[in-house]
């Protein structure tokens, strides 16, 4: 047993990875895409932007967006006790020593490192391989469906609560190794025709950013 109530918190959606994941991506829908907001990659420390496309854009992070303390910067929702998401307590005011809620720091993790929670999602699809209908081997791995390069080029200007799901459980699956060693080989060669074309010449719809063409893994 956790020592403390918010260790106690941490522990319960550490344990519970896709309810996070849902829960996250409701209440950032309960936020919603902040006015003028629109997702941008950046190096710049204290942008609050993400420096790749493969991390999902966040736009609470943003000075610009940001709440302010007692709000969750991943999601933009206030923060209660515990960092908890609702307040159970009736004060009526948020943490203001809080920028997260326990449920949306797990939902983050998830969403950078799915692959750390294969077990989870093995579970998920009952140990069948998602591509093929075959039981899941030890070496099965995590992918998304829609890869995200191909979020970036051509759901870019998608609202932003709905680019959350591309990171979430809706777009990844457990699939056995060489089904996507063949997915990832036909991927790479749809980037490589890309890179081909754009130094041709030839005009691609929304591929002239250098940052889509960036190597990748799906």
């Amino acid at each position: 047993m956790p020592p403390t109530p918010r260790l106690a918190v941490e522990s319960y959606w550490r344990n519970h990875v896709l309810r996070a994941d849902r829960l996250a991506r409701a209440l950032a829908t309960r936020s919603g895409q902040p006015e003028g907001w629109t997702w941008r990659l950046g190096t710049e420390k204290g942008s609050g932007l993400a420096a790749t496309f493969r991390m999902p854009p966040s736009p609470y992070r943003e000075p610009a967006h940001a709440r302010g303390p007692g709000h969750c910067c991943i999601c933009g929702q206030p923060v209660f006790r515990f960092g908890w998401h609702r307040d159970l307590w009736g004060t009526g005011t948020p943490n203001k020593n809080a920028r997260w809620h326990s449920a949306c720091v797990t939902a983050w993790k998830f969403w950078a490192a799915p692959s750390d929670q294969v077990t989870v999602l093995k579970a998920h699809q009952r140990h069948r391989c998602a591509a093929s209908g075959k039981r899941l081997l030890k070496t099965a791995e995590v992918d998304h469906r829609t890869p995200l390069y191909r979020v970036w080029r051509e759901h870019r200007d998608a609202p932003w609560p709905t680019l959350l799901a591309y990171w979430g459980a809706p777009n990844l699956q457990v699939v056995n190794r060489v089904v996507h060693v063949e997915k990832c080989s036909t991927e790479a060669g749809e980037r490589a025709h890309q890179r081909r074309a754009l130094m041709s010449g030839v005009s691609l719809d929304r591929e002239s950013d250098d940052l889509m063409l960036l190597p990748t893994r799906a």
